[in-house]
């Protein structure tokens, strides 16, 4: 496990030539997945990410976990290019993230945290809109959403407007949307936030699937069992600044994650003393 400190930035990863998406993964290298260099950002007097820097290697299933307000959808949004950084780098395999947008983006697929769907589209619609945008052919696109839409137990739905789709049907909808084009680097903030258990299910098989075959995903929580069964690396993010990062066991040291999160991050609520009217409430 290492401990990080804004003072100290990651190695500039190498350029590496344009690659277009595809369903075949590349080939293993040294080059990181994702490379966050001293990213920072600031909301009038607040500051959100504070010169974070993160390493995710290739083909792993990699967690970002962080109390509410710790930066992680800040992190996210500036890595995957819908937030600008205030400084800092962002590269997606090498390509910069800023400099290299259509690079990084193409094997990139993304679902946002509170995401916002075309939704007079039917679930068909949708997905047959993301992949031509993504200049997918045709039949590819027919054939995989009728996949991703009988993997993630929406076909039945493919022909109903996502406005009328449930919360959980929504966040399914949109990681088939992230999916289509088989990136190479998947980057899901809450990904499993309001989907049923047999949903749940079904999303950690084909995210285990898809790392399995070369492709590496980073997810963000704040529910440690989550985490601590679905991923082999962690980072810890608190107050937007890189509190430790390694492997799981590296990270929850013999302990169970809940237990080393608590131990790093953690803080006893105050004035929980104070509420004897509440236990008191049932008498």
């Amino acid at each position: 496990m290492t401990f990080e400190s804004a003072a100290q930035p990651a190695p500039t990863p190498p350029p590496m030539p344009s690659t277009m998406p595809g369903p075949a993964p590349a080939a293993p290298s040294a080059t990181p997945a994702l490379q966050l260099v001293q990213l920072a950002k600031r909301f009038g007097q607040k500051v959100a990410v504070d010169g974070l820097s993160l390493v995710v290697p290739q083909g792993s299933m990699f967690g970002l976990v962080g109390p509410n307000g710790a930066g992680k959808t800040t992190t996210l949004s500036m890595a995957t290019g819908l937030l600008r950084p205030d400084h800092g780098t962002a590269a997606v395999l090498g390509h910069d993230v800023w400099r290299d947008p259509a690079g990084a983006k193409a094997i990139t697929g993304v679902l946002p945290d509170g995401v916002h769907l075309f939704d007079r589209l039917t679930g068909a619609e949708l997905l047959r809109y993301n992949g031509l945008l993504r200049s997918m052919p045709e039949a590819d696109v027919v054939s995989r959403s009728a996949e991703l839409m009988d993997a993630l137990g929406l076909a039945d739905t493919a022909g109903t407007v996502v406005a009328d789709y449930s919360a959980g049907m929504r966040k399914k909808i949109a990681l088939a949307c992230a999916l289509i084009h088989a990136p190479r680097l998947l980057v899901l903030d809450e990904p499993f936030e309001a989907v049923d258990p047999v949903s749940g299910e079904a999303i950690r098989a084909i995210l285990r699937g898809f790392v399995a075959s070369g492709g590496t995903v980073v997810l963000s929580s704040h529910v440690m069992e989550l985490v601590e069964s679905l991923c082999d690396h962690v980072a810890v993010v608190a107050d937007g600044r890189l509190i430790a990062t390694g492997t799981l066991d590296e990270v929850r040291g013999g302990a169970s994650l809940q237990e080393r999160f608590v131990q790093m991050v953690g803080q006893r609520p105050s004035g929980t003393e104070g509420l004897a009217w509440l236990r008191t409430s049932s008498r």
